[in-house]
């Protein structure tokens, strides 16, 4: 009796969170990348900025950009983010690492998604107004504007900046 090898791929709609495991150890983190996102609830707005090195790459027709973060200053476990992009309309935001949160903004559109709050997971709605993508193979921009919706009573405005650019020494 012999054995035969046969090479086993990933499955064509394969969630690119189950896979990351595999990609990270071949991933370099050789991007810069810039998020700067606005909220505002209840008439009071906030701002959060974000800088790190991070992965980014091309697949098939979709764009990854693959970054850590932390939940937050009290909180150090990282969190591994990933943005799928797919063409100049929809964008797939996925975190693994102590929130499991997948959010899909697709331009025009209300998605319900899974949003983990550390405390429990629950059913978001997510309307994205505006999805401006000028990625390459070299980096560029995203800009996005969405609301969320819980129970469809709104919950908050908000708006993401993301800039990618190859990382040089001198930015580091």
């Amino acid at each position: 009796m012999h054995a035969t090898a046969r090479r086993i791929g990933r499955a064509v709609n394969a969630d690119p969170v189950s896979l990351l495991s595999i990609r990270e150890k071949n991933m370099k983190e050789n991007f810069l990348i810039s998020i700067r996102g606005r909220q505002q609830v209840d008439g009071e707005s906030g701002e959060i900025e974000l800088t790190t090195l991070g992965s980014y790459m091309k697949r098939g027709g979709s764009r990854y950009i693959v970054y850590q973060d932390y939940a937050s200053e009290e909180d150090r476990t990282p969190r591994t983010s990933i943005l799928k992009v797919e063409g100049a309309s929809r964008l797939t935001l996925m975190r693994k690492g102590g929130d499991n949160t997948r959010l899909i903004l697709e331009n025009g559109k209300r998605h319900l998604c899974q949003y983990d709050t550390g405390f429990g997971s629950m059913t978001v709605g997510v309307f994205t107004s505006r999805l401006d993508s000028k990625l390459n193979d070299e980096g560029g921009s995203l800009n996005i504007s969405y609301t969320l919706d819980i129970d469809s009573a709104l919950s908050s405005l908000n708006e993401l900046f993301i800039t990618v650019k190859e990382a040089k020494n001198s930015d580091v």
